[in-house]
């Protein structure tokens, strides 16, 4: 678990016609922020995209705070520790979907867990950073690019 000190970082995804054009972007209160986009995506994948790529670019205590019940309970709820031990299968015994993006951030999660936190915050509710990385990741999407900023 983290402490006050830990970086809040905002991430969110956006999927147009889910399935569809693709974004995701992350951001760092009055600091660093990122966002990229998938010709082809879902709205799930764009969410772990921007949590993965948030944790792997920034190091130290950090509190995530995401709109996705489905990234925040992974984590929260430990559902990563069934997947793990039934080889990446589901309840219903079907492979865990977006293994591909699960597994390098479970894997993150397990290094570093005494410096991660997850936040869940209800969206479109007026959260300034959650609206700003709304924002970012849905133009993401629109326009098919990616940027990144370091303060």
């Amino acid at each position: 678990m983290t402490d006050q000190s830990a970086l809040l970082v905002y991430t969110d995804g956006a999927c147009k016609n889910n399935p569809g054009p693709g974004g995701w972007a992350w951001v760092v209160p009055q600091g660093e922020c990122a966002f990229g986009s998938a010709p082809h995506t879902t709205n799930q994948r764009m969410e772990l995209t921007a949590v993965l790529d948030a944790l792997q670019s920034l190091d130290g205590a950090v509190e995530v705070v995401s709109d996705s019940k489905y990234v925040v309970d992974c984590f929260v709820q430990r559902w990563y520790d069934k997947w793990l031990v039934q080889g990446w299968r589901n309840s219903n015994k079907k492979d865990v979907a977006n293994r591909d993006l699960w597994e390098p951030m479970v894997d993150i999660w397990q290094a570093r867990e005494d410096e991660i936190a997850m936040r869940w915050v209800k969206g479109h509710t007026g959260d300034e950073w959650n609206e700003i990385a709304d924002h970012l990741a849905s133009e993401a999407a629109d326009l098919q690019t990616s940027h990144r900023v370091s303060r």
